[in-house]
């Protein structure tokens, strides 16, 4: 895979696994506001989980509205605002006056956090995403990631086990069935 802060192919194919997704959420354990059937994010929570202020927010809708708003980004005005803030009000700090509301579901908030460079929290983020989305691909195709790492002292044995094993050693390529 391609550089997520650059690649919107990239970031839009996790994005549609429905499986990968599910499990950076299990993994990350943010739920949010559950508001219409799907969880919300406010951007002050937003801000709190990247490590960002407003203006960077401002900036990265400006400049990738669209594919946020596919992804999930609203703005809440009228009736779903009004129905919002009277279900989480209570948490609004800013803006609990405003005429219109920007949040963030969950998909939008993990593309949000695919094109923020300039967070450390994001960018570990897009690393345990493309772990997550290697392994999660792995499993539907009946396989493991657990030995991805050679290096890893259990590799050997692993190795060892499998019916039918094709090994490079120094170069050399034997083929041995246990």
């Amino acid at each position: 895979m391609k550089d997520l802060t650059v690649s919107a192919i990239d970031r839009q194919h996790i994005l549609n696994n429905k499986k990968a997704v599910e499990n950076i959420q299990t993994y990350l354990g943010v739920t949010g506001m559950l508001f219409q059937g799907e969880y919300k994010f406010t951007r002050q929570q937003i801000t709190d989980f990247y490590a960002i202020d407003n203006s960077t927010i401002d900036r990265y809708l400006s400049q990738n509205k669209e594919e946020l708003k596919h992804n999930g980004y609203v703005n809440l005005k009228g009736k779903a605002l009004k129905e919002f803030k009277e279900e989480f009000g209570w948490m609004l700090q800013e803006g609990a006056k405003a005429p219109q509301l920007g949040i963030f579901n969950f998909r939008s908030f993990l593309n949000l956090g695919m094109l923020l460079t300039e967070s450390e929290k994001a960018k570990a983020l897009r690393s345990k995403i493309l772990d997550i989305v290697i392994d999660t691909l792995n499993q539907k195709l009946g396989g493991s990631t657990k030995f991805i790492n050679q290096r890893e002292e259990d590799f050997l044995i692993a190795m060892a086990r499998e019916p039918a094993l094709s090994i490079y050693i120094f170069g050399c390529k034997c083929q041995k069935k246990f």
